[in-house]
């Protein structure tokens, strides 16, 4: 047991993940708190909030909330200051928040450009501004943002919203190439398909989402439990010479 708590506690430590009332953000918060990092979940709804943090709390890990938009510059700003003063300084950041309207592109109006980059891509770099350059001074941090595959690929109208995660990933080479050399580790989560609050349009569609599995080497579509393991890795002392990469957790759907 020793070896697992030197590569995995995160007793000691502080996280901020957006999205995480919910879905992958939900299940990567539950993880890293179980794990022993005091944890702010950040997203829109309050009563999701509450009680994905009470659910948190009844097994056994630490969790507060906040709540904002990452669209809204002003109140995600507000809501980062909010959760330092609720835990501290942040060790690790999740961003897991986002939009995925996907209208065919011609559809798409500069408006809808302006949202889903604000969202997608735009909240994480502001995050990652905020706390990224304070975890480089205090030697060790962790920044996990959550892409998609239309991050490398074109991919169901992949639209601005292929714009953005593709943005995402590029992202985290340039927070890597910036702060790694100072012990912040910084990766992207690429999921396939999985069954959440924000692929529920595509789930009410059978044959498609029977599709979708037939795709994966797995034989099925992703859960959010599929990403705590994930989580613990990126986000632990067993990432320390993993930074700037795309990690596929997709059931093979990327190379099938």
């Amino acid at each position: 047991m020793r070896v697992l708590d030197e590569l995995f506690s995160l007793t000691g430590r502080t996280a901020l993940v957006t999205g995480g009332s919910s879905g992958i953000g939900g299940a990567m918060a539950e993880a890293i708190a179980s794990a022993g990092a005091r944890t702010v979940l950040l997203a829109r709804d309050r009563e999701k909030l509450a009680a994905a943090a009470r659910r948190i709390r009844q097994q056994g890990g630490q969790a507060d909330w906040v709540s904002a938009d990452v669209a809204d510059r002003a109140r995600l700003a507000e809501a980062a200051e909010a959760a330092v003063r609720l835990v501290g300084e942040i060790d690790i950041l999740v961003n897991c928040a986002g939009i995925n309207p996907r209208p065919p592109l011609g559809e798409q109006s500069l408006d809808d450009y302006d949202g889903i980059v604000a969202a997608n891509l735009t909240g994480p770099f502001q995050l990652g501004q905020r706390f990224g350059p304070r975890m480089a001074e205090r030697g060790w941090g962790r920044i996990i943002n959550i892409g998609s595959q239309q991050s490398v690929s074109a991919f169901g109208d992949s639209g601005v919203y292929g714009v953005a995660k593709a943005g995402l990933a590029g992202l985290t080479r340039s927070q890597a190439e910036a702060w790694s050399p100072r012990g912040v580790c910084v990766n992207t989560v690429v999921p396939g398909f999985v069954v959440t609050p924000l692929t529920a349009a595509a789930a009410s569609e059978p044959r498609r989402v029977e599709a979708l599995a037939s795709r994966t080497m797995a034989g099925r579509n992703g859960l959010p439990e599929d990403f705590r393991g994930v989580a613990l890795f990126l986000a632990s002392d067993a990432c320390a010479y993993v930074t700037g990469q795309l990690l596929f957790v997709d059931g093979g759907f990327s190379v099938h």
